[in-house]
């Protein structure tokens, strides 16, 4: 692996932005790697967004050499021996090596170093733990390459022990599966998560919330959850009964499911009551939360019935939940089904999608006779319902022609 490769990490190498930070922090007794993500993704020809590095030399000597070297310098966890190196738009968060002295579940408290190998081998799993060295060598403490050949996830050393130190592993131990496995996930690991379950209640929502967002969006989401839920480990999460089959079927299609929200709802709701109970689980962004609900009442109006509905009553609920939420329940609805409709889905969704806009305003309304105030709501509203029922036809003149017939109908 290394070998074919080696063309790769020596362009990864000699990009000039990493190239002169390495030349700043590395020599005078000090050497500084890249180390995690990067080193993996590189390895497995996949791309990564973030470049990590660690080093010997301590916060306040990373900081003084970065300045030098032209480095705009971020204290960003300086108590636990990270700085955040700047230039030209990219960011390097760089950490002094670490051990950790005691942890609680949940954080660590640490003490600086000067072991690589102690400090790779005080993370999560063994592909995350391999380091790259300024001269292109890789560094592996735990047979890391081996696991990353045979895209195993493996917790480092003793299972059990890398969760109690931080039990959103577990959550992390099916991410990094959904991401980077193959087969069923490590037995060791699958056990420990299952005895270590209880610490999961400890940990704060939000960090849950991350883990869980990235699982959702894994390119093997939908065996992980269902190796997830066989060992107990989903419905805790979630807080409520998921639907692996819709879950799998949205996953297999692509497109619309790559968003976290939607693919949540395709998990997790089945009624408007979800959305509320996932939003307090999870801690939901409002914009997460808004989506997922209108979701969830356009799945109510739908009927709950895995049948298509016409194009008219399918703009209704769109009139009141939106094109998108609409075609999205729809989507769930149709998920798994028997028979194969997704091409009439499709035709349904387009359809919806060439729907005219409705023109007719407020000031239209008044001009019309009728005096400001929520008379003029109501009378848009009916001459809309009726323009649905119409067919939505394109031309004003057509449309105020319901306009005014649905103020002759208040007379």
């Amino acid at each position: 692996m290394i070998e074919a490769r080696n063309g790769a990490i020596a362009a990864f190498l000699a990009e000039p932005v990493l190239a002169q930070l390495l030349a700043a922090l590395n020599g005078e007794g000090e050497e500084t790697r890249v180390v995690g993500g990067a080193v993996r993704n590189l390895l497995l020809d996949e791309a990564h967004s973030d470049v990590d590095l660690a080093t010997t030399a301590l916060p306040e000597e990373t900081i003084r050499r970065g300045k030098a070297a032209g480095f705009k310098a971020v204290p960003t966890g300086i108590e636990h021996g990270t700085v955040t190196l700047v230039s030209k738009g990219q960011s390097f968060e760089v950490t002094t090596l670490r051990h950790d002295v005691e942890t609680d579940g949940r954080r660590a408290k640490v003490a600086f170093g000067r072991d690589f190998a102690e400090d790779a081998l005080r993370r999560d799993f063994t592909i995350n733990a391999l380091g790259l060295s300024r001269d292109g060598a890789i560094h592996d403490y735990s047979d890391g390459l081996a696991d990353l050949a045979t895209r195993r996830v493996r917790f480092i050393g003793k299972a059990e022990e890398r969760i109690r130190e931080d039990y959103l592993r577990i959550l992390r131990f099916f991410r990094f599966h959904a991401q980077y496995g193959a087969g069923s996930p490590d037995a060791d690991g699958l056990r420990a998560c299952i005895a270590g379950r209880t610490g999961l209640g400890g940990l704060s929502r939000e960090r849950v919330r991350a883990e869980t967002m990235k699982l959702l969006v894994a390119p093997g989401a939908a065996a992980t959850l269902e190796a997830m839920a066989g060992a107990g480990l989903l419905m805790p999460v979630i807080g409520g009964v998921p639907h692996l089959s819709r879950f799998a079927a949205v996953a297999a299609e692509g497109g619309e499911g790559v968003y976290p929200a939607f693919r949540l709802a395709a998990l997790a709701v089945a009624v408007r009551e979800d959305a509320p109970r996932l939003r307090e689980r999870l801690r939901l962004s409002n914009e997460e939360f808004d989506r997922i609900e209108r979701i969830a009442l356009a799945l109510q109006r739908l009927g709950g019935q895995a049948e298509l509905p016409g194009l008219a009553a399918l703009r209704r609920i769109a009139h009141a939940v939106g094109n998108d939420a609409a075609a999205g329940a729809l989507v769930l609805l149709t998920a798994s089904a028997e028979k194969d409709v997704g091409r009439d889905v499709q035709r349904l969704i387009g359809d919806l999608g060439r729907t005219p806009p409705f023109l007719p305003t407020g000031k239209d309304v008044i001009g019309l006779g009728v005096p400001p105030g929520p008379e003029i709501g109501r009378v848009l509203e009916a001459a809309r319902q009726g323009w649905i029922e119409a067919g939505c036809p394109a031309e004003l003149e057509q449309q105020m022609g319901l306009v005014k017939a649905a103020l002759t109908a208040d007379t």
